[in-house]
């Protein structure tokens, strides 16, 4: 990625991200007052991922599940029992992921972009794969679009964890290094209407 790919990526990211937050910020704000309500907990979660150059950030999401100290599972599937029922509603519209135009204006994020993980995975890639690492952590992204329904298709797995790092893994990284390799602006555009637009 050049300089000036980087420019106008960040241009764009600060401009949608800015006009984002405050067209969402009443649906931001509800949706924080229920799942505080639903989960019995703060309304924002904030954790730890794997960010640009492999250096962790935390991302904030309005929080869809209830608090249980005993779970190690970072892998959720549709039927995950500790998902509220408030909180199956925020996912299934994508509301959950609002906060993260914060992350994008901060610049940990940007719009378009490999999902940042959780340690174990990003952080871990070796030689080739190694080059996701180069670019911002997205909202959206070749391999988002291509597993939209990845918590149903989980739910079908005898052994969701092991089909997530043996499966869904192997091909995201395929489909983020495609990303990084034919970077263009158009193709954050691309990507970006074939998210929104059904």
């Amino acid at each position: 990625m050049t300089t000036q790919e980087r420019f106008f990526k960040r241009s764009l990211d600060i401009l949608v991200s800015l006009g984002a937050m405050m067209v969402f910020l009443p649906l931001i704000l509800i949706g924080f007052l229920m799942a505080t309500a639903s989960t019995h907990a703060s309304g924002i979660y904030a954790a730890y991922r794997i960010g640009q150059y492999g250096i962790p950030f935390k991302i904030y999401k309005l929080r869809s599940m209830r608090l249980e100290d005993n779970s190690s599972n970072s892998v959720t599937t549709l039927n995950d029992p500790r998902i509220t029922r408030t909180g199956r509603w925020l996912r299934k519209f994508k509301i959950d992921e609002f906060p993260q135009l914060w992350n994008v204006l901060k610049g940990d994020m940007s719009l378009v972009g490999p999902r940042p993980d959780v340690k174990g995975f990003a952080d871990e890639l070796k030689g080739e794969g190694r080059i996701i690492l180069s670019v911002k952590p997205g909202i959206t992204g070749l391999a988002t679009l291509k597993f939209k329904k990845e918590e149903a298709l989980l739910a079908l797995q005898e052994d969701p964890i092991r089909y997530n790092r043996e499966v869904i893994w192997p091909q995201k990284i395929k489909l983020n290094k495609e990303y990084v390799e034919n970077y263009s602006f158009c193709l954050d555009l691309k990507i970006l209407v074939k998210t929104f637009v059904p």
